[in-house]
């Protein structure tokens, strides 16, 4: 996860109606997070040849006040998978922004390094977010920019002027790995729209690797 420091104004187009942005300590955050899928199924279904995959998307952070009470959510500005099916379904049912493109993964592991990386192919040109890390995790700290990125158990999309969906993941917390050295090389600008394209030259306030568990994704619902 490369976290990102941006210009609010910038995530306007994509904050879906009667949510409003959640910030961490002041600053509006994007994260650029690469991720592998592992036996994935629709409905307790296993679907053949689309169990496991990588994914890299680029999102935001927002929060709904339903009841009283605040939840916290996060709204994708664009998804990448490889598998055309896994775009068509989630473009579909969850009013996503998927897209299709080549993409390669990483994962090598010694006796004290943890190397991991994602590729996706965009233009003829490769994009790349790689972190090599200790091969020790540690707990999320309350409180922590880390903890601010990790927890947020809501996805919202913006579907119509005056029409927002919105669906619950329920996982547990992750434990996460601090980052002795990553690569980013990615087109901003083109991939996600000019105004991200800044992100091209900026280097992210923080970067580290999440373990990772079994995620659950309930039915989207109207808000």
């Amino acid at each position: 996860m490369a976290n990102y420091p941006v210009d609010p104004a910038s995530l306007k187009p994509f904050l879906p109606v009667r949510t409003e942005l959640d910030k961490w300590e002041g600053e509006t955050y994007v994260s650029l997070v690469g991720f592998q899928f592992l036996d994935v199924r629709v409905r307790k279904v296993r679907v053949p040849f689309h169990t496991n995959f990588p994914e890299v998307n680029l999102r935001f952070y927002v929060r709904y006040k339903e009841d009283g009470n605040w939840k916290r959510g996060v709204v994708f500005i664009r998804e990448i998978v490889p598998l055309p099916a896994v775009s068509l379904v989630a473009n579909t049912l969850f009013k996503e922004r998927y897209i299709s493109l080549p993409m390669r993964r990483s994962e090598i592991t010694d006796d004290t390094c943890l190397t991991v990386g994602y590729q996706w192919k965009y233009k003829q040109r490769w994009n790349e977010l790689s972190v090599r890390t200790t091969n020790i995790s540690k707990p999320l700290e309350e409180g922590s920019a880390e903890e601010f990125i990790t927890e947020h158990f809501w996805g919202y999309s913006r579907t119509g002027p005056d029409k927002t969906t919105e669906y619950q993941v329920a996982h547990p917390r992750w434990d996460i790995y601090l980052v002795d050295s990553y690569q980013v090389r990615c087109d901003f600008g083109k991939l996600y729209g000019e105004a991200f394209s800044v992100l091209e030259s900026q280097t992210p306030e923080s970067v580290f690797l999440a373990e990772g568990s079994p995620i659950e994704v309930y039915g989207k619902k109207t808000v």
